[in-house]
């Protein structure tokens, strides 16, 4: 993958701003949404133009693929924890470990401190209306709890962990290794402890040691009103179990608005377009406008123009950060009739008698001419 495929997923250049983004992102995730197009591969097409829009709407994330690729995004490149696939948090802890590693020097990390346990993440599917007023919804999900029976020691119930006779509870050994430059002394992870510094020698019979076990955990999400695609919730302590007693890491609930077949939104500003006839647009009209809060009037002057926007203030989404409500722009259609009656061609050849239009019946086609515009249409 280069690091322009995430653009041409959504079909638009490489200095594209935001808001082009956004556009881009609604007509491509409404043109392949499993519940709107039903032809194959449409549901892998949405998930990739899902997957662009992850990294294009996040400046930071778009700066790193657009510098390495699809494996800058997800964070395999650039500086910062886990940069190059992480000297923080892997086998070392950065330039102090590796040294110590070597020549037994630095800091030693007390293997027996309380960790807190990982985060996860959940993916919500949200219904249009629902991200615009807001929706409580119980999600249910795999993760690592603390062991009922043990209560996380991973001993047997009544025995209790031991210090690890070989490192001595430190959780590493010292080994020398000969080398071109001689003896060299490093710290390696204890093959008995595995890193704990402590032995059971009586395992729980439920996590066989790991203090750990699975469970099917449920929880109550509270989605506020105006959320959009992309946007997060944190839910503290409703991740992964800890270690030695550390607390439970966090949920976060990524949340994704699902399209809608009569709205468009941007923000807290809603879209809809209204088609009205030839007469409606020329007389003027009182129509009825559907709108998330439900249908209201709104009148058409005559003369109206296709592409003519109207306001209805306060019809639109709620603002997430601050107060009120956004509006609906209305934008008009106005459709040209393709099959007419003998009643209404008569009556409209009247009209443009009146309006001083000259009126003709279109030039009959030959052969050649048809065949013309069937190659044009192609």
């Amino acid at each position: 993958m280069n690091n322009t495929e995430f653009y041409e997923r959504l079909g638009i250049s490489k200095d594209a701003s935001q808001d082009e983004i956004k556009k881009a992102y609604r007509k491509m995730s409404k043109k392949y949404h499993p519940d709107i197009n039903k032809e194959a591969g449409a549901e892998q097409k949405y998930k990739e133009v899902q997957e662009a829009y992850e990294t294009l709407s996040d400046s930071q994330k778009r700066a790193a693929y657009d510098q390495y690729g699809a494996a800058g995004a997800q964070g395999g490149f650039g500086g910062g924890a886990g940069g190059f696939g992480g000297f923080d948090g892997g086998g070392f802890g950065g330039f102090e470990d590796i040294f110590s590693s070597f020549f037994g020097g630095g800091a030693s990390r007390n293997p027996n401190a309380p960790r807190q346990g990982d985060d996860l993440q959940y993916r919500v599917n949200l219904s249009f209306e629902e991200a615009i007023f807001g929706v409580e919804k119980e999600v249910s999900y795999n993760r690592e709890s603390v062991c009922h029976t043990c209560s996380g020691s991973g001993a047997k119930p009544g025995t209790s962990p031991v210090t690890c006779g070989r490192c001595h509870g430190s959780g590493v050994i010292t080994v020398d290794t000969q080398t071109p430059l001689g003896m060299m002394r490093r710290q390696v992870t204890c093959d008995v402890c595995h890193g704990t510094g402590k032995e059971i020698k009586s395992p729980c019979p439920t996590c066989h040691g790991s203090g750990h076990e699975k469970e099917t955990h449920k929880v109550s999400v509270k989605i506020p009103a105006g959320v959009e695609t992309g946007q997060q919730i944190r839910l503290q302590g409703q991740g992964e179990a800890g270690f030695n007693g550390g607390p439970y890491g966090d949920l976060f609930v990524v949340l994704n608005v699902l399209p809608s077949q009569k709205f468009e939104r941007n923000g807290s500003t809603i879209y809809y377009t209204l088609n009205i006839s030839f007469v409606q647009a020329a007389l003027g009209a009182t129509v009825d406008i559907p709108t998330v809060h439900g249908d209201v009037e709104m009148s058409i002057p005559s003369g109206t123009q296709t592409g003519k926007t109207f306001r209805l203030k306060g019809k639109g989404a709620p603002k997430l950060r601050g107060s009120g409500q956004g509006d609906q722009h209305v934008t008009i259609n106005v459709v040209t009739p393709t099959k007419l009656n003998e009643a209404q061609k008569e009556a409209l050849k009247a009209f443009a008698e009146a309006s001083g239009e000259a009126v003709s019946a279109p030039k009959k086609k030959g052969f050649f001419d048809k065949v013309k515009d069937a190659f044009e249409e192609i």
